[in-house]
Order: structure tokens, then sequence, then C-alpha cells
């Protein structure tokens, strides 16, 4: 039997992999039958790519061998497994190493998430996400942006994120909203050394520590292999702010390859040059602008998100 123990597992759903824009339509607009006939009748021809599309390419690419094998994708889908062939076939036609499925027909799919111990939901549908954040699952929803062509020349896999209400909890963020921002900087120079509680993403910020510290194991016996992941934080935090940021990095012992404190200038200034595959952030207000530059996903956590 397959064990997924000990492995970064992500589930992504098909409206985040690929860009279903086309066949949506015809369901919203034409009904089910209609639906079902445009996709056998295009089984064949395969589906433009995704929001997603590029960081899960790159994230099974961190899998070398059957014995060196530490990333696995599942497919959750909102087909059934006849109007998911389509899909299937597409996920064939690229090389992408995605095995396991769910279909669910119609029903959310984000209820199997910890069925198979993934750390991350994906999706571009924002009722899956919110019911899944809501019930303490990880996930995101992918952000239809300026498209984003995956050079096959670049190799590397690059992934951002947010800090409060992505990586830690919105108990800072609380403080602001509610008391303003000289409330908050009082409460950060009281709590400075305090470590903030974790967030919704934090599992996936950990495992994607735990994939870097197999490519330097990596690079330890074969000195000619080059590592591919970069993590970056990117915060509106600025100094003297960021010091939390480094207790609870520290209290987690985990680190990052660049972090950007940007004080409340536009996150995008650094992110167009860091250039992630994902950036997630629990603020539509930042991810929505990401989002015409590089892949973004609206992480619909806490106070940020209350209507």
């Amino acid at each position: 039997m397959y064990d997924l123990e000990g492995k970064l597992v992500v589930a992504v759903a098909s409206s985040a992999l690929f860009d279903l824009t086309e066949s949506d339509k015809v369901f919203r607009e034409q009904g089910e039958e209609a639906y079902r006939a445009h996709q056998r009748e295009r089984e064949d021809v395969q589906l433009p790519e995704g929001v997603a599309f590029g960081f899960i390419r790159r994230l099974l690419s961190l899998n070398v061998s059957e014995s060196d094998h530490p990333v696995e994708v599942v497919l959750l889908s909102r087909n059934d497994p006849d109007t998911g062939a389509r899909v299937f076939r597409s996920i064939a036609a690229r090389g992408l190493g995605i095995e396991r499925a769910v279909f669910t027909k119609g029903r959310p799919p984000w209820r199997y998430v910890e069925s198979f111990g993934a750390s991350l939901f994906l999706s571009a549908h924002p009722k899956d996400v919110r019911e899944a954040v809501d019930l303490g699952v990880p996930a995101g929803q992918v952000l239809a942006g300026g498209g984003y062509p995956d050079d096959p020349d670049d190799r590397g896999l690059r992934v951002a994120f947010d800090f409060d209400g992505v990586l830690a909890d919105d108990s800072a963020e609380k403080v602001y909203k509610e008391g303003g921002l000289d409330a908050f900087r009082r409460s950060e120079r009281a709590m400075e050394g305090t470590p903030l509680n974790p967030g919704p993403l934090l599992r996936l910020f950990r495992e994607l520590g735990r994939i870097q510290a197999i490519e330097t194991a990596r690079r330890q016996i074969d000195p000619s292999y080059e590592p591919l992941l970069r993590i970056a934080i990117a915060t509106a935090r600025g100094a003297p702010a960021h010091q939390r940021v480094v207790e609870s990095l520290r209290s987690w012992g985990l680190g990052v390859d660049e972090a950007f404190f940007m004080g409340g200038v536009d996150k995008g200034r650094v992110l167009g040059t860091f250039r992630p595959h994902l950036f997630f952030d629990d603020q539509l207000a930042h991810a929505q602008p990401t989002s015409q530059l590089l892949p973004s996903v609206h992480v619909p956590f806490g106070i940020a998100n209350r209507v």
C-alpha cells in the first residue's frame, strides 16, 4: 500500500490547475447535459493552463526518482469521472505526475483534504475555499489575473507568503483593525519578544522548509545539484514591528530565503522582482493587485475577511 506519510501533499481543484472559463460558461448558460457533451466532444483537446499550473508543475519537479519522491499532488474535482476525463487527459498530455483524484459530482471537494493529509487546497471556487478555511482546513482561492506564461527555461520554484493572517494568526491584525495604527504600534512594542500563534498556512510553510532540507541533502551528495525552491515573506510590517516576524520564525524553528518588510509600501514592487509562482495573502486589497503581475492566492482567514 502506498504511504503518504512524510510527504508534502497538495490538493488542487481542476479550476486552479486549468482555465475552465469556456466549459464553466457552457455549464452556467446551457446546463449539465450540454456541459457533459461539451467535455466529451473536446476530451482530447487540452485545457488551457490555469493560475496554479506553474506552481504545481514545479512542485512535482522536486520529485527526482521513485525513491526520492517527497511531493504528492491530488486532484479534487467537482466533476464526475465522465466529465473529469478531459482534466485527466490534459494532466497526462503535459506530463504532470498526478495519479490520485477525487470526483464529487458537484459536492464540495475540500472535505477530502484531510483524507490525504494535504497541507494546502487550491481552488478558484470562493465558496469552497471560504468553507474550508472556516473549518480550519488550509485553503486558498486562486485569483484570475493577467496571465502568466510558464517559462520552461526557469527551473526554480519560488513561493511567497504574507505573514499576519497567513503564516501567523490575525491577533495583531485585530489590534490594528480595532484600534488603528497607533494602537498596533504600541501593542507591537509591548509584545516585541512574543511569537505569534500559527496561522492557516504554517503547516505548508513548514513542509516547504522540509523540502529545502531535502534539497540541501541532495546537494551534499551531488555538488552539481542546484536547489530549486526559494521561500519569501512579503509583509506590510516595517521596523520595529518586523521583530515579531523574526521571533515567530525562531520559535517555529523556520527560516526564509528572502524577507520584505514593506512598511505599507506596495508589495508588488518587490514581488515583481522575486517573481513567485504563487503568492499567498489574506487581504483581497493586496492579492488582487498582485494577481495582475503574478499568480496570487487569497486566503480568506481572520478579521480581515469578516463581513
